[in-house]
């Protein structure tokens, strides 16, 4: 079929030998070497290498490109993220609503956990890729409510057992006792977010949580939630948290989490002082910047149009070089340097304690730990540097050979963990996200000398 439906768009003159040609095509002849995933990568590294048939590797660009650049894209913005996040704050990626459609959504949930989001909304990733999944009550279901009378079912027995209590009216008398507490007038809490509130919680009473912003977080949304968490708790169970949706996230984290104290030492309700606090509403890294600066009280952030859409840079813009073609190097000339190919089949190293990552023909002798190595780095090309480095680490390994897999590929998690270290590595200098000093990457001695060699030829 699919042979068919390109007889019908290229040109009647194209040779009936071709689509011959084309129903015995295969990948066996095919080798993918590449960086492994999670690996961190820099500008002007391959961090693929693709050898075999020229038509078929050429088949394969956009396919590859397509693949890959959203992927790492959306990878290298996720841990933007947790870097600024630090290790603690848990991260959630909810970005489903404003993904670039339903395979975007998928890739970015994917690709954001490899870059260091703790869990994720999409239930869809969830079961496809086995990403932790969280989520919470939405604005819809908390205004859906008017009065208690609309609870159904109402009771709720105690987790270690005994006989059921009805929980609005719990939660009502717990309500006066907050309210009195924290010298909020009673009336001017809502009743239908009560109710809400409580239909949660006799639903889901080991997973209770509030969304405290749908009127008024002081006046009502914070003394409704400790009501009916405490009215849980009189029934042996614990709530697991809150989340803030609009306002000064990071002020209001703060006087929350005064109020939680306050409830927990008055109530003599110890776990109550810890409950955590989650924000959502168009998170950004000059949010997450903000948070950090004024010290907030933030336990979870939920990132979504900033994480999926990735606006400070939209698309990476990997590209698909030959490099080689029949065992002769070749290269693309060009005025600006940065866009020049680099030419021959190559191999990478990754020097610690030194500067960069070489780049060297692959029928150079490896670089050894403690040896002197002469190497010139990209943009600097008119002078030479020696380094040496204490250890010495190949990037590329050989995944695809002889149409088969030549070793099993590492699960997600295992993926994300090598992220998360790879990341580690890194010298602060070259990990922070204001004015980070350029990584340097750099080319052998005779890998240069390849290189002018093919300029000099082609003026």
């Amino acid at each position: 079929a699919d042979i068919a439906y390109l007889r019908s768009v290229l040109p009647s003159t194209t040779e009936e030998a071709f689509f011959d040609y084309l129903a015995t095509l295969d990948t066996s002849e095919v080798t993918v070497s590449a960086v492994p995933e999670g690996s961190v990568v820099f500008a002007r590294v391959p961090f693929l290498q693709v050898k075999g048939p020229l038509l078929v590797v050429q088949l394969l660009e956009t396919t590859l490109l397509c693949l890959i650049n959203y992927a790492s894209l959306v990878a290298t913005n996720a841990s933007r993220f947790r870097l600024l996040a630090g290790p603690d704050v848990k991260l959630m990626e909810m970005g489903l609503r404003r993904a670039q459609g339903p395979d975007g959504a998928l890739s970015a949930s994917k690709y954001s956990y490899i870059g260091g989001f703790d869990c994720t909304s999409n239930v869809l990733a969830g079961k496809l890729y086995g990403i932790p999944v969280r989520g919470t009550i939405a604005h819809s279901f908390i205004m859906s409510f008017t009065t208690l009378e609309e609870v159904q079912p109402r009771e709720l027995a105690p987790l270690a057992g005994g006989e059921a209590v009805d929980l609005p009216s719990l939660a009502e008398s717990w309500l006066r006792q907050v309210c009195e507490l924290l010298q909020t007038p009673l009336e001017k809490t809502n009743r239908g977010e009560l109710a809400a509130f409580v239909a949660y919680a006799v639903t889901f009473p080991r997973d209770f949580q509030g969304l405290l912003d749908t009127y008024c977080v002081r006046r009502s949304g914070l003394p409704n939630f400790c009501a009916v968490a405490l009215a849980l708790h009189q029934l042996g169970y614990q709530a697991i948290g809150v989340r803030l949706d609009s306002g000064d996230l990071s002020q209001q984290s703060k006087e929350i989490r005064q109020v939680l104290r306050a409830c927990g030492a008055h109530f003599q309700v110890p776990w109550f002082e810890t409950i955590p606090i989650a924000v959502s509403n168009d998170i950004s890294e000059q949010s997450l910047e903000k948070f950090i600066e004024e010290g907030s009280e933030i336990d979870m952030i939920g990132i979504g149009t900033h994480l999926v859409t990735c606006p400070l840079q939209p698309s990476l813009g990997c590209v698909y070089k030959l490099v080689e073609v029949n065992g002769s190097p070749c290269l693309k000339l060009t005025e600006d340097e940065e866009k020049m190919t680099i030419p021959g089949t190559k191999t990478v190293y990754r020097l610690y304690d030194a500067a960069g990552d070489p780049m060297a023909l692959e029928e150079e002798p490896s670089p050894r730990a403690g040896q002197e190595l002469e190497i010139r780095v990209l943009g600097r090309l008119a002078e030479t540097c020696k380094v040496v480095a204490s250890a010495v680490e190949p990037l590329h390994r050989t995944y695809f050979k002889d149409g088969q897999l030549c070793e099993p590929l590492p699960s997600l998690p295992e993926v994300r963990t090598h992220a998360q270290v790879s990341l580690s590595l890194l010298n602060p200098a070259h990990r922070r996200l204001h004015d980070p000093q350029p990584y340097p990457v750099a080319m052998t001695e005779r890998l240069h000398q390849l290189l002018t060699k093919l300029q000099e030829a082609s003026q």
